[in-house]
């Protein structure tokens, strides 16, 4: 093993900064090339699809390249950004070839996590069939067809598919996009070092016209291809483009997949919450909650954990796998929360054991980091049950969809004053309606309106939120 000298030059890669994530973008830069960087310092912000990111160098030195200007999508493991350590400035005369050439070629996969180091694995790489032996790689069946048909031996395009039960080479982004564009990687041809299919690759198979006339049982001739078509133009005045990517392509195939995999029923029920408005402003009025974000979805959220408390089969989650119905004796609570990035849902952790005052700091918290665009991947994964405040868009209500792996989530239409008939006589009164949507694989019409029910119960009257403690 080569030992490095004190002017190296150390590659960053681009982390798996959550949970199988294979890309990010990257959305700023902190440095520049001739800047000193410390352990621990953040280099720059990237955006995975679930939130953005600071990312840290783990080592001291001088910025030597930036990789990859703001803007673009890497893929994880790939460097992003070469630092001149040991040497200080000076190292940054040295060509980063030389410097990288130096550290041995690990075998097999590396891990990238942040805060962890590299590691070999003795996982080797199979060779990778075709040129090496061209006749073995020709079933006997292939070489029968080929005699029959004339043409002597297979044709050059055979080893494009896998014969030998090898599986293509293809790191996970590429997998995932030949998945995507409905591409068989066995028919795909590989160009990347050691056989590797790329990017690229899956395109081109893409791209490739369909082999129409070896297919065609008759001899005659067949129509022209058509050419490949131009992209779709517009006016650029009239119509705007927006690439879909980072939390708002998670977002998507997220709801997608929710709607399409969970049937879900929705429930509604309007409620006069005027007691509960009134409780609000005096609370605000009180000393132990000064500093924190009292409101409406404060009261909200504890009617919520009260009523799972008094109805607890609702937190639950369907295991597809296992075919069995979890219920966590926990409640992790979402929050929808609009961000310039698109919808996120962090959840706060633990929140049907925290005390009113407790609640009111993490939603503060919660909005706040949200707002700001640094919620944390770990901030958005492992909830239970889902709020959607749509009221603060004045929206009456509507049918929400599910946060995946939810089994409920409660939607808040805006609370307006309204003639309501109260005690007999007709008066202007707080009303709000709420919708309930539930995985009704899990959650039958009996549960889901129970809970809704006494969600509406608590914020009617306030006061039960210390009688059904």
């Amino acid at each position: 093993m080569t030992t490095m000298t004190d002017s190296s030059v150390r590659e960053f890669k681009m982390p798996d900064v959550g949970e199988g994530l294979t890309e990010a973008e990257i959305l700023k830069w902190y440095v520049q090339p001739g800047d000193t960087v410390t352990d621990g310092q953040v280099v720059c912000e990237v955006e995975t699809a679930k939130a953005a990111v600071e990312l840290p160098i783990p080592y001291d030195g001088v910025v030597r390249e930036l990789h990859f200007p703001e803007g673009t999508t890497v893929d994880v493991g790939t460097s992003i950004i070469a630092v001149a350590v040991g040497g200080g400035a000076a190292a940054a005369a040295e060509p980063v070839q030389e410097a990288v050439a130096e550290e041995p070629k690990p075998e097999g996969r590396q891990p990238v996590l942040v805060g962890y180091g590299v590691s070999t694995s003795s996982t080797k790489r199979r060779p990778r069939k075709g040129a090496e032996a061209p006749a073995a790689a020709q079933t006997p069946a292939a070489a029968i067809q080929a005699e029959l048909n004339g043409h002597g031996p297979a044709a050059p395009a055979a080893p494009a598919a896998p014969v030998s039960g090898d599986r293509p080479l293809a790191k996970p982004p590429v997998r995932k996009l030949a998945k995507d564009l409905g591409v068989d990687l066995a028919t795909v041809v590989p160009s990347g070092p050691d056989g590797i299919i790329t990017r690229e690759d899956v395109h081109a198979a893409v791209a490739a016209p369909e082999p129409a006339q070896a297919a065609a049982p008759r001899s005659e001739p067949a129509a022209p291809a058509p050419s490949p078509s131009a992209p779709a133009s517009y006016d650029t005045t009239r119509e705007t483009r927006i690439p879909v990517k980072g939390v708002r392509k998670a977002t998507a195939a997220a709801m997608v997949g929710s709607a399409f995999t969970a049937p879900h029923v929705t429930e509604f029920v309007t409620v006069d919450v005027t007691r509960t408005m009134k409780l609000v402003e005096e609370l605000k009025q009180d000393k132990e909650y000064t500093g924190l974000r009292v409101n409406p979805l404060l009261l909200i959220a504890k009617a919520l954990l009260v009523a799972i408390r008094r109805n607890p089969d609702i937190n639950a989650s369907w295991d597809e796998a296992a075919q069995e119905i979890v219920v966590k004796h926990y409640v992790n609570l979402g929050i929808a929360a609009a961000t310039p990035r698109g919808l996120i849902v962090p959840n706060i952790k633990d929140a049907h054991a925290q005390t009113l005052p407790q609640l009111a700091g993490s939603l503060g918290e919660l909005v706040s980091t949200a707002r700001e665009g640094k919620t944390s991947p770990a901030a958005m994964q492992g909830g239970t049950v889902t709020i959607t405040n749509v009221g603060v868009f004045g929206v009456d209500t509507g049918t929400p969809i599910l946060n995946p792996g939810e089994s409920a989530i409660l939607a808040v239409g805006a609370i307006k004053l309204q003639p309501w008939v109260h005690k007999g006589k007709v008066k202007p009164r707080q009303v709000t309606t709420l919708a309930l949507s539930f995985d009704h694989r899990l959650v039958d019409g009996e549960l889901g309106s129970k809970v809704l029910a006494d969600v509406a119960a608590v914020l009617e009257q306030p006061k039960r939120l210390i009688s059904w403690a």
